[in-house]
């Protein structure tokens, strides 16, 4: 099912949680912060790939291998995010998206603006953090 959005549609409480317009939404947020995501990543690549360190002076070297390691953990973070928009958008086709996969309960408009790919309400995250830091100190 197709779904046109009015260029000035912003998701509001008024409506029905995750109807067809708000789902489209955050499909095309989803995707627009992909595309972002990969174009940013292109540009570390062809930097990374500019190849191997020539920096005689020791110190030029190590700010380059700075930037370097740098550089690959942006990448690695950008790979994870650019998963979990994969797995939102899979949850968008599915239906399951913007809903607590705890709880099942609407996660609310605000926190999937912040957050596009949050998978949980923030009572549930909060509860999720406290016992995550209740077993990291046993």
């Amino acid at each position: 099912m197709m779904v046109t959005l009015p260029p000035d549609y912003r998701p509001s409480d008024e409506e029905a949680f995750m109807n067809p317009l708000q789902a489209e939404y955050f499909r095309q947020k989803l995707l627009k912060w992909r595309a972002e995501l990969l174009r940013d990543a292109d540009g570390t690549l062809a930097s990374l790939s500019e190849g191997g360190i020539h920096e005689s002076d020791i110190a030029d070297r190590a700010s380059v291998e700075t930037d370097r390691a740098l550089e690959l953990r942006t990448r690695d973070r950008a790979r994870k995010l650019i998963s979990k928009i994969d797995q939102a958008l899979q949850r968008v086709e599915g239906g399951s998206y913007g809903f607590c996969e705890e709880t099942g309960e609407p996660i609310g408009l605000r926190r999937l603006e912040a957050r596009p790919i949050a998978t949980m309400s923030i009572e549930a995250q909060e509860r999720h953090e406290r016992m995550e830091r209740v077993h990291r100190d046993d």
